[in-house]
């Protein structure tokens, strides 16, 4: 028996070193699987950069229901603390990344304001194309501290686009942010709190001059897009938002008593759009205006508002935003033929007579020029984001600007949550374990060698109770056959098991070697065997020779009592040691951190937050043993008690069977055949 028994601990004792091996390392892989399922299920574009955002541009029929053609579009995107965390990103949000749908394609950008104080962004993208009646999918990535400005105008509009004016500079004329740098030749009035930012505010007097450069020169016919947001002060007659002439030729856009308009004049004979409903003055409205293959057509908040058949004529003159000129408003009046009557005086007749110049009669015949038309008043109230293209942008574009640039932007674009990186690169934790000292990691580092040995012992001793359980069952379902000699299970030897005559397989009875029971009924029938070896006679125990077998019997439920609660003390060692080794850590971790803050004398709430957090990191680690330490040692410790409880009960069945076996009251089976004979 006690080489079998030692030949069990010899061959158990590799297995559980390599349980523990395999358990550290199957930890290991744990902790990296847990941190890549941490991570988003989507590539990230750049581990630089801990957090992003989906935006959505939401076309579709349960967003901006836009069905026309869109294309390549800049879109606003309006940022506030609703939908983007400010604190986490630079402070003038050059971290700022805009990335395509596949989430490999970075998009160019612009910002046109960023407030991190106030909680406010206005950020300019090129999406490269919005399908009509689809969802299109962007990210926007920030929170990386090191990173450099991207910020590019130039690159966010195409280059059919030929001014884009903002109206954010203060004291200096409008920057054009497209790429043909047609900045205003004149200082307009801001105005704070604009729908986009700052806008222009105009008072009727003083208007801002677009230069008439090579690019904004018009041929006779050419295609046109115009837009900007506007808000009427007042109800005015005939007030003119854009305008440009250029001798017989204008094309002029303006507001009449609330009604948008669009006027061309060609080879002096004027045009204008039929007037529609009219808009109430103090709110904020979108126009915009497309020429193109002989049709104007004027759009009033993304929808067309009124059409003129009409192509615009050449142009090569500055623009005026919010008035118009008296002098070049007077159109070239037709040329006449000269009377007879009236007499031819050259130029310079009144200079040679020394007096003036007789006065012309005019003809009765002849038709009076026409008078010159009186300039039309300049807009009284605010401006904000015109655009001049030179190509004519189709009408799902203009609804998709005047959805997405104004107050319901909501209904076109929808932010998702902020995922956060969790690799070892970047993200909070990344901070917090980048934070954590030597002490800590010291800490932490034995921590882990004791979670690593507690599940070895959790997971080898759940298999081995419940080989144990299996094993019992299988040895009562035998010993309860036995009807004659105790002994019949057992041939003398610890690992030789008997058959039943061959009514157990050598699995089963192989089974029924490793029980506890067994080794316990082994110790029993050996003991009753010694003491009727030489005896041809039925064999009789005393009560003294029952009283010695008990006590040998409860010195073997000592020992299989000893083997069932082997190695459970690691667990409770990793219960009540691992909570306090990591508030070692812990302790230790603020004392450096306080003693730094005291060498430096600079208290910041930034610069020791990380420390006492991977300071926390200790206990947090310590809890990470001691809790399933503890769950896996009350499991075991219910099941340990079920088995030794079926010991108890198998002990004082056999003692009860061998009392009733081998009694001095049962009949000698040899003497009752000798009398039969």
């Amino acid at each position: 028996m006690g080489m079998g028994l030692s030949l069990e601990r010899r061959t158990r004792r590799p297995a559980l070193c390599r349980g523990i091996a395999n358990v550290a390392t199957a930890l290991l892989f744990g902790l990296v699987a847990l941190l890549t399922t941490l991570a988003p299920a989507n590539a990230w574009w750049n581990d630089e950069w801990s957090l992003r955002k989906k935006i959505t541009v939401d076309v579709s029929a349960s967003g901006a229901n836009v069905t026309d053609p869109i294309g390549a579009t800049p879109v606003l995107v309006r940022l506030h603390v609703g939908n983007f965390r400010f604190s986490a990103a630079k402070d003038d949000g050059s971290d700022l990344r805009f990335v395509a749908g596949d989430d490999k394609t970075p998009l160019k950008h612009h910002i046109e304001k960023f407030d991190s104080l106030l909680g406010e962004g206005l950020v300019w993208v090129a999406v490269p194309n919005i399908a009509p009646g689809a969802r299109t999918d962007i990210w926007l990535y920030y929170g990386n501290k090191k990173a450099l400005a991207t910020s590019d105008p130039k690159g966010t509009y195409d280059p059919d686009t030929l001014t884009v004016y903002h109206f954010n500079e203060r004291g200096t004329p409008a920057i054009d942010s497209s790429v043909w740098a047609n900045n205003a030749q004149s200082v307009g009035q801001p105005a704070d709190g604009s729908l986009i930012g700052t806008g222009l505010r105009l008072d009727g007097r003083a208007p801002v001059t677009v230069p008439a450069s090579p690019s904004l020169a018009s041929p006779d016919g050419a295609a046109l897009t115009w837009s900007a947001w506007i808000k009427p002060a007042a109800l005015q007659p005939n007030a003119a938002l854009f305008s440009r002439r250029d001798g017989a030729n204008a094309l002029v856009i303006g507001v009449d008593n609330g009604s948008p308009f669009v006027e061309v004049t060609k080879a002096g004979a004027v045009q204008r759009s039929t007037a529609g409903a009219p808009v109430a003055a103090g709110g904020w409205h979108h126009v915009a205006v497309v020429a193109a293959n002989g049709q104007v057509t004027l759009y009033l908040d993304g929808a067309s508002y009124a059409a003129l058949s009409a192509s615009l004529p050449a142009l090569n003159t500055v623009g005026l935003i919010g008035g118009d000129s008296s002098t070049s408003a007077s159109p070239i009046a037709p040329a006449t033929a000269p009377s007879a009557a009236t007499p031819s005086v050259p130029p310079d007749a009144s200079a040679a007579d020394g007096g003036a110049a007789p006065a012309a009669t005019p003809d009765a015949g002849a038709t009076p020029a026409p008078a010159p038309a009186a300039a039309m008043a300049g807009f009284v109230g605010d401006i904000d984001e015109v655009q001049i293209s030179k190509v004519a942008r189709p009408a799902g574009l203009i609804k998709v600007m005047a959805i997405g640039q104004g107050p319901d932007q909501a209904k076109l674009m929808a932010f998702s949550v902020d995922e956060e990186t969790a690799s070892w690169l970047s993200g909070y934790f990344a901070v917090i374990l980048k934070s954590v000292t030597l002490d800590g990691w010291v800490v932490i580092g034995i921590l882990l060698i004791m979670a690593a040995i507690s599940w070895v012992v959790m997971i080898d001793k759940a298999s081995y109770l419940n080989k144990q359980a299996r094993a019992n069952a299988q040895f009562m379902k035998g010993f309860r056959e036995i009807a004659a000699d105790l002994t019949m299970l057992d041939r003398g030897d610890a690992d030789d098991v008997s058959t039943l005559g061959g009514r157990l397989t050598e699995a089963d009875a192989k089974m029924m070697r490793s029980s506890s029971l067994y080794r316990i009924y082994h110790i029993g029938a050996a003991e009753i065997r010694h003491r009727f070896s030489n005896s041809q006679r039925a064999p009789v125990l005393s009560a003294v020779s029952i009283a010695a077998i008990r006590a040998a019997l409860d010195s073997g439920v000592v020992k299989e009592m000893q083997r069932l609660n082997r190695l459970m003390v690691v667990l409770t060692i990793a219960i009540s040691g691992g909570p306090f080794l990591g508030l070692l850590g812990t302790v230790v971790g603020v004392m450096i951190t306080f003693a730094a803050i005291a060498a430096s004398g600079d208290v910041n709430v930034n610069a020791i937050a990380p420390g006492i957090a991977a300071a926390l990191v200790a206990t947090v680690a310590g809890l990470g043993v001691a809790i399933p330490a503890l769950f896996g040692y009350n499991y075991l410790i219910s099941r340990i008690k079920d088995l030794t409880n079926d010991i108890q009960v198998f002990v004082d069945e056999f003692v009860t069977k061998m009392a009733e076996f081998y009694s001095a009251d049962r009949p000698d089976p040899v003497e009752h055949r000798i009398a039969a004979e």
